[in-house]
């Protein structure tokens, strides 16, 4: 994962801390995995923030991996006891991460760092006030293919357009955008989970750099 720095330079975070996934034994950045811990009563619960007690049980952020975990029983064998999991894990990591990215969007929209609707977007993309073009998975494609991240930008294409608009107090949003620094890079890694735990599931595209 590429980090935002000031005025919208890349940065590498490739030296960030790392963990091994139990489902496919990979070793990858912590913003890319999914922490679990287990809970007083034994069942697997999911910690989106990595702050709840207990040893953490790392998974990649995407439903194959979650529900190779299950089928494995890698749960268990990870925490060394025996364990519940519930049938709709994976659900409930998509609605948890999805809940995340809504709340900091709403934060980084009162901080002045995101802004909605096709015209502002299309002004701070060339202006080169935006670094992200968020973009409902359901909307029009002509409408869209108006808008172009910019070159060294993110595109996030994993929301419906409801989604988007409630962490703007509106039905729905098409299009947002958001500047370098603040809230947005833990967005985009957020982003990037939830596009992980909906692939193979809904129409919403993977988030990823503008190619």
């Amino acid at each position: 994962m590429l980090a935002l720095t000031r005025g919208g330079q890349d940065k590498d975070r490739s030296n960030g801390p790392e963990r091994r996934c139990i489902a496919t034994g990979e070793v990858r950045p912590k913003s890319q995995l999914i922490r679990f811990v287990v809970g007083p009563d034994g069942q697997i619960v999911p910690d989106i923030l990595g702050r709840l007690p207990g040893r953490g049980i790392w998974v990649s952020a995407d439903r194959t991996a979650i529900e190779t975990a299950i089928k494995k029983k890698a749960f268990g064998r990870s925490a060394k006891m025996q364990v519940s999991v519930p049938g709709d894990l994976a659900d409930q990591v998509e609605a948890l991460v999805l809940g995340r990215i809504s709340s900091l969007l709403a934060m980084a929209r009162k901080a002045g760092n995101a802004i909605a609707g096709f015209e502002k977007v299309k002004g701070a993309l060339v202006t080169e006030w935006a670094i992200v073009l968020i973009q409902a998975s359901d909307g029009s494609a002509r409408g869209k293919s108006k808008l172009r991240a910019p070159e060294d930008g993110y595109f996030i294409d994993c929301m419906s357009a409801s989604e988007i608009g409630l962490a703007f107090g509106r039905d729905h949003v098409i299009h947002a955008a958001l500047t370098a620094g603040g809230l947005t890079l833990r967005i985009v890694e957020e982003a990037a989970r939830l596009a992980g735990l909906r692939e193979g599931k809904s129409a919403g595209a993977p988030v990823g750099k503008e190619q």
